[in-house]
């Protein structure tokens, strides 16, 4: 008799491999601020970041195997600057690329023998706060259109279960967004995290053409301050 799975436990055993390869990297948090978009993530490492500028007002933030969504940012960075030349600037956006990465993922997801080790979130900034768009993208090519903030990673659960008793209602200044996640981070990881290990970046909608902007150790150890 040829070799036989069914499908459903074909893709169980899937998901369950890349959800375990996920629980093994370090969590990122993107919070909504009253300027843009925070991001904060615990990254020792100097030079490969976990968190990129894809487009003007386009940022990506991958956790899991560095490689694999290295690949897709790279990816993604190819996609949207043939369509911003080709076209125009204004003709790209968050939506369009979530959704080529939702197919990629859930193709692979689908059709490779082994999935894809991680999950991607693509945060937008808006001209205001109801304009700002975050997509949360898993190992299978599901999809989520996120509102306020967005945990990925390893301690994604309590990430979440904390981020939603204490985050406000009305999106916090830099400062506030800073300190919550960066406190919220180190009580659930339960590890010290000194300024060298985080990696912090924003969407700012008050700077020109391109929004992005990487904090500096030392930014970091001001506003901790």
């Amino acid at each position: 008799m040829p070799y036989y799975v069914p499908p459903e436990q074909l893709m169980k055993d899937k998901a369950d491999y890349a959800r375990k390869g996920i629980a093994r990297g370090k969590s990122i948090l993107a919070l909504e601020y009253t300027d843009g978009i925070f991001f904060i993530a615990e990254n020792p490492s100097a030079t490969l970041y976990k968190i990129s500028e894809i487009y003007d007002r386009i940022a990506f933030a991958g956790v899991g195997k560095f490689n694999e969504f290295e690949q897709l940012r790279i990816g993604g960075i190819r996609l949207v600057d043939l369509k911003g030349y080709s076209y125009s600037r204004e003709d790209v956006t968050a939506k369009s690329l979530a959704n080529a990465y939702s197919q990629s993922l859930g193709n692979i997801f689908t059709s490779e023998v082994k999935p894809y080790e991680c999950e991607i979130l693509v945060a937008s900034v808006g001209p205001t706060t109801n304009e700002n768009e975050l997509f949360h993208i898993l190992y299978d090519g599901s999809v989520t259109d996120r509102q306020g903030w967005v945990a990925m990673g390893g301690q994604s659960d309590q990430l979440g279960d904390a981020l939603t008793e204490r985050y406000p209602g009305d999106p916090p200044d830099l400062k506030d967004a800073f300190r919550l996640g960066e406190e919220i981070l180190h009580t659930v990881e339960n590890r010290s995290m000194p300024p060298a290990n985080l990696e912090v970046a924003v969407l700012d909608r008050t700077r020109g053409r391109r929004k992005f902007r990487r904090l500096s150790v030392a930014q970091i150890e001001a506003i901790l301050d």
